[in-house]
């Protein structure tokens, strides 16, 4: 492909020529251009690989585009897919951009009550699930004569179930349309990046991290899709398919970090790594610039609904520590309190943005928008605080604030204190009720030797050495595992509903 300079002529981005098209039309013209070129490579769990080239992608979303045309799906009709990080599910996304649908990744680790639930949300003409994947793959017989082009009205759907456990579906109010250059690398804005890109995908494909790599084929960057992550595995591949880059939360990176042998593996193939998701521990951040370099590691803040983004790189990170950047791409970052009035650089409040391609979304299921001020700056709720030179730092989410004694104390911030004991491989903090306290702040610890856990004294002794003394554990819970879906969330207001009321023994 022929390399060109995008508008702001910041990037190398992958021709043919600019033209604005489907995300159908612009799979085959990619198809065309170099029909045996690898596009995907799936790394199942076991460890086995599977290539698919741009011309078998195509062929493919195109066959089962036409089983999904016989079955009822139209366009703008949304398909559910609940098929794991399986070739069957990107090729089913594509066969629905392919007749103008919407796809609409679901976990497929739901139990059967919480599934329903989503699906009733999601309201899907076709509900694809493992047991589909037979049908999928037979399609591979059928002919392969190109669908009528369509363009599909929303780009996806991403499900969420925020703290509270509750179904929320985002759909994204963009129609599937290449405009011709792409998106440019996220780290555009500090400097070229080449294309195109070999892009690791270790997230599950149901979350906004992992779905949104598969529009980066359109710019011909190479995607390869691990079924499940795996940490070890991870550096295998960075090392033998030479990895630009990929996206990952705090507990991956720490996982990757933990790898034997870690520091002595060949990583220059990387360009950049993005920590999203979740608050970082500063530890954390020093282990990473060590391996890759400051300024090969990005941390970024912003949610599913893109009402704007803020980022920074490594380097910036270490003269503001603990940020997660300034607003980027235009976005406009305000600090406000509960009378909508802004606060001080410092104070914390909640965060409100403002980005000129924001706010493209909607709900399925009737939930509510999200809070936007008169001037346009809306937020998801979360709290955090500015510095005089506009970089954020998030304190917490505000559904998960804990206030125990009158004090308030975030979560984040104590998770952040704990896994830095060396004892502790992962750990999540949540409000239990107490008669005292009103909430007392409770740790669960996956300790790093099961046989040998820390004692909760030592933990809490830790935690008072880093943190107010208000703000350290009242109780620790040792736990075999923390209970983290693929994509490494935690669902804190399960675990308080599980043990508010019950009588703990191990604190």
């Amino acid at each position: 492909m022929t390399p060109v300079s995008d508008a702001d002529g910041r990037t190398d981005v992958t021709a043919p020529p600019a033209t604005t098209s489907s995300y159908g039309a612009r799979l085959a013209e990619l198809a065309r251009h170099d029909p045996a070129g690898v596009a995907i490579v799936f790394v199942a769990q076991d460890g086995h690989e599977q290539p698919v080239s741009w011309a078998e992608l195509d062929r493919r979303a195109d066959q089962i585009g036409r089983e999904l045309a016989r079955r009822g799906v139209v366009r703008g009709d949304r398909v559910a897919l609940r098929l794991g990080n399986t070739p069957e599910l990107v090729l089913a996304v594509f066969a629905a951009w392919k007749l103008g649908a919407v796809p609409v990744p679901v976990r497929w680790d739901l139990p059967a009550w919480e599934c329903e639930r989503v699906l009733a949300v999601v309201d899907a003409r076709v509900d694809l699930a493992e047991d589909d994947r037979g049908w999928l793959r037979a399609t591979a017989a059928d002919p392969a004569d190109p669908l009528p082009d369509a363009v599909s009205p929303q780009t996806h759907g991403i499900c969420s179930s925020g703290s509270t456990g509750t179904p929320k579906v985002i759909v994204i109010d963009k129609p599937a349309v290449w405009d011709g250059v792409g998106a440019p690398p996220f780290p555009s804005g500090w400097g070229a990046i080449d294309r195109p890109q070999t892009i690791l995908v270790p997230a599950p494909l149901y979350h906004t991290n992992g779905f949104l790599s598969l529009p980066n084929l359109l710019t011909g960057d190479r995607l390869v899709i691990l079924e499940r992550f795996d940490a070890a595995r991870v550096v295998d591949l960075v090392e033998r398919h030479r990895v630009t880059t990929f996206t990952a939360t705090p507990t991956m990176l720490q996982r990757i970090a933990d790898v034997d042998g870690i520091d002595e593996r060949d990583l220059s193939s990387l360009v950049w790594v993005m920590q999203g998701a979740a608050a970082i521990a500063p530890s954390l951040v020093h282990r990473w610039i060590g391996l890759i370099g400051a300024e090969r590691l990005f941390m970024a803040y912003g949610m599913t609904e893109g009402l704007g983004l803020t980022a920074l790189r490594g380097d910036e990170w270490l003269t503001h520590p603990g940020s997660v950047g300034r607003g980027y791409r235009g976005t406009e970052v305000r600090i406000l309190d509960d009378d909508r009035r802004e606060v001080a650089p410092g104070e914390v409040g909640e965060i409100f943005l403002r980005w000129p391609a924001g706010g493209l979304y909607h709900y399925l299921g009737g939930a509510t928008r999200l809070a936007v001020t008169d001037d346009g700056f809306a937020s998801a709720g979360d709290l955090g605080s500015v510095d005089h030179d506009g970089f954020l730092t998030i304190a917490d989410r505000r559904a998960d604030l804990i206030i125990t004694g009158g004090a308030n104390v975030f979560p984040a911030e104590v998770e952040r204190a704990l896994v830095d004991h060396p004892e502790v491989a992962d750990v999540v903090v949540i409000g239990l009720a107490d008669a005292e306290w009103g909430r007392r702040v409770h740790a669960l610890v996956e300790p790093r030797d099961p046989a040998a856990p820390p004692a909760a004294a030592a933990l809490i002794a830790y935690a008072k050495s880093r943190l107010a003394g208000y703000k350290a554990p009242k109780t620790i819970e040792i736990v075999d595992r923390i209970p983290r879906s693929e994509a490494t969330k935690v669902n804190r207001q399960a675990l308080i509903d599980e043990r508010d009321g019950a009588h703990l023994t191990n604190h």
